[in-house]
């Protein structure tokens, strides 16, 4: 049978109505994800906002203003905070794409792939704390991947490690890093400072073509590299069960070979709407769900699936909605 999800675009500079109906329909699966361990297996309402208040100061008055609109419940305000939240494990392949001879601007490219009942498909566009970011919406007011409007895009990948430690879950992290950084010097030492629960890599770019790739995780230090292209896995793959059913060092060689070598953008892109970097696996909970494309120095953003293309930048997003269906795959 044939999945769909339904994405849609939604702008609202500060948290009201159209948060607050984003949250009462994903609420109660990710409160049943956030219980299930039960409520004491998840740090205290104190804790939570301690945690807050020391790392990620800015994020607070906003943190404060969506328990509000959740009903201003104890268990809604530390899942929000996202302090130490269960395991969260996706796929992902993300690149920087640079033009050798300096004509096209630089961009971010990446693949979601992920089970799709699990995505909530809100691209959102938000002044919260001033600047405005267009992200792709996780855990309500996370970010997988996004934009700001003073041209920084970042994207996060799952890092191969299963360990889980005492942080923060990377979407909220990676929200943290589009609200207050304009550079990707500043995404970095942010990156460098805030701790995370699990092993991510994140990928930044910004409008002076400056770009990383960090490495982040909660049992080693911070590895700022120059890696154009990542999949699943940082200096070495730690989980092969993991690498091989999606495939991650293949993706990896086939990213690698679009990213380092003179082809131009439109080659990279159209490579991630084919195997192996678009995957079908759908039923399995690592398929590819939607393609994005930043381009930080015009301020655009895209998001593509085969034959299919969804255009937005900083200066005018328009909200709207698209059902994609995925088709018949083997799992």
């Amino acid at each position: 049978m044939s999945i769909s999800i339904h994405f849609q675009a939604v702008a609202e500079d500060t948290p009201g109505a159209q948060w607050k109906a984003l949250f009462e329909r994903s609420w109660p699966g990710y409160r049943a994800w956030f219980l299930r361990s039960g409520a004491v297996g998840r740090p205290s309402f104190l804790e939570s906002r301690r945690a807050l208040r020391e790392h990620m100061p800015e994020l607070v008055p906003t943190w404060e203003r969506l328990v509000e609109l959740a009903g201003g419940g104890d268990v809604e305000a530390r899942f929000l905070s996202l302090w130490c939240p269960p395991p969260y494990i996706a796929g992902c392949s993300q690149a920087v794409w640079i033009d050798p001879q300096g004509r096209d601007e630089p961009v971010l490219l990446r693949n979601y792939d992920f089970a799709p009942a699990l995505l909530e498909g809100n691209w959102l566009a938000s002044r919260w704390t001033g600047q405005r970011v267009v992200a792709m919406s996780d855990c309500l007011w996370g970010a997988l991947d996004g934009i700001n409007e003073s041209g920084l895009a970042a994207s996060l990948s799952f890092g191969g490690s299963t360990v889980a430690g005492t942080g923060f879950g990377i979407p909220l992290v990676l929200r943290y890093v589009l609200e207050v950084a304009q550079t990707t010097a500043q995404a970095v030492a942010i990156l460098q400072r805030v701790p995370v629960h699990m092993s991510y890599s994140i990928t930044l770019l910004d409008r002076h073509a400056d770009w990383a790739t960090v490495f982040v995780a909660p049992d080693r230090p911070v590895q700022v590299t120059r890696h154009k292209a990542v999949t699943n896995f940082q200096n070495a793959v730690e989980w092969p069960e993991h690498a091989q059913a999606t495939r991650s060092p293949e993706r990896l060689a086939a990213l690698r070979q679009q990213v380092e070598t003179p082809a131009p953008a439109q080659q990279a892109i159209d490579a991630l709407l084919q195997p192996p970097l678009y995957q079908t696996a759908w039923m399995r909970g690592y398929g590819t769900l939607y393609t994005a494309v930043y381009r930080p120095q015009s301020g655009r953003a895209e998001l593509l699936w085969p034959g299919h293309r969804w255009e937005q930048s900083i200066a005018q997003f328009d909200e709207g909605q698209h059902d994609i269906v995925y088709p018949n795959a083997p799992s």
